[in-house]
């Protein structure tokens, strides 16, 4: 994991997890030095990451007041349990049906949780405030992002998401250094991988959703699988309207993954090579 500055107060941990044949996924957690520290997702659920020490680079842990998780999918929740121990002063903002689901893993201690549903704001001290939302396109029923009114910064989820060219623009890129034809290919992309249920949809109620993004006027989004973005909120979401009607998308069968898995080289001592998971 690396970490990089987007403005003055917001920080992204960023990370990424090659995705064969479609790319280099990012995967972003952000901190927001409110007056009560904000960690946005906590990263990626595999024994090589160490996201509390990543996070330990920009602030300590032990100041730590809220941890937001856009929603309790395996790689948004990585460093969540030992960030609870590191900071125990703070909470976890999800919805009922997170808190459920991640208690399915560990137990997740109820006076530790602060619920927050869509529509619904989150004092973060300072006279701050952020505003929960439901973003147009997700691909687990907690999910909620957030809108900041003191930077113009929307924070969402999946819901921007597209895999990169190379793990290079996926952790030190940004969205505005694609060419817009690649960006475009690579949101509709994820999104048909990550919410294939928008083919089924009433467009009309659909578009309807995205109004709402549109209205914040957002200067920047921040999205867990997407390089920062900056000044580019008209043309993403003009994007994710195509969705609908985009090509649906088909993986793999079990030929083509024979066919990949003969590509890679032997993994030492034997067993499956670590890219080809």
């Amino acid at each position: 994991m690396t970490t990089r500055k987007i403005g003055s107060d917001t920080t992204v941990l960023a990370d990424c997890l090659e995705v064969p044949g479609i790319g280099f996924l990012p995967v972003n957690a952000f901190v927001l030095m409110a007056d009560e520290p904000v960690v946005v997702d906590t990263g990626l659920s595999l024994p090589d990451r160490d996201f509390l020490n990543t996070l330990g680079s920009v602030m300590d842990p032990a100041d730590v007041r809220w941890i937001w998780l856009t929603h309790p999918d395996r790689d948004h929740t990585g460093g969540l349990f030992d960030l609870l121990v590191a900071a125990p002063k703070a909470r976890v903002v999800t919805t009922f049906l997170g808190a459920g689901i991640m208690s399915t893993e560990r137990p997740l201690p109820l006076d530790r949780v602060c619920l927050v549903n869509p529509g619904q704001t989150l004092d973060v001290g300072g006279g701050r405030t952020l505003r929960a939302f439901r973003p147009p396109l997700f691909d687990n029923p907690a999910t909620v992002g957030f809108y900041d009114d003191r930077t113009r910064t929307c924070f969402s989820s999946d819901c921007f998401g597209g895999a990169m060219p190379s793990p290079e623009a996926a952790v030190d890129g940004t969205a505005a250094e694609l060419a817009p034809q690649d960006l475009r290919a690579a949101q509709l992309l994820w999104a048909t991988v990550d919410s294939p249920w928008v083919h089924t949809v009433d467009t009309d109620k659909y578009l309807a959703t995205v109004q709402p993004l549109r209205a914040m006027e957002a200067e920047t989004v921040l999205c867990t699988h997407l390089p920062p973005a900056v000044g580019l909120a008209p043309r993403m979401l003009d994007t994710i309207t195509e969705a609908p009607g985009s090509d649906p998308f088909v993986g793999p069968d079990q030929l083509a993954l024979e066919q990949m898995l003969a590509t890679f080289e032997p993994a030492p001592g034997g067993g499956v090579p670590p890219q080809a998971m």
